[in-house]
């Protein structure tokens, strides 16, 4: 199960959409965390690797978006 700033995102939803689950993500953010990972939208969350994991949650640290 993919853990991203103390939330579990949901498994069997693409990860554009399993990223809004993050308070403070929305779908513009999504998608801006996404292309700054490069990492394609449409990838469901179970399908992540840890390595896209520790890009996505680099680009969220790096955006500076305010998450909870």
């Amino acid at each position: 199960m993919a853990r991203i700033a103390g939330v579990n995102l949901p498994t069997n939803k693409r990860v554009v959409i399993a990223l809004r689950y993050i308070y403070g993500i929305g779908p513009v953010n999504s998608k801006a965390i996404l292309e700054k990972a490069g990492i394609d939208p449409a990838t469901r969350a179970k399908d992540l690797t840890e390595q896209q994991l520790s890009q996505i949650v680099h680009a969220v640290q790096d955006g500076k978006y305010v998450t909870e």
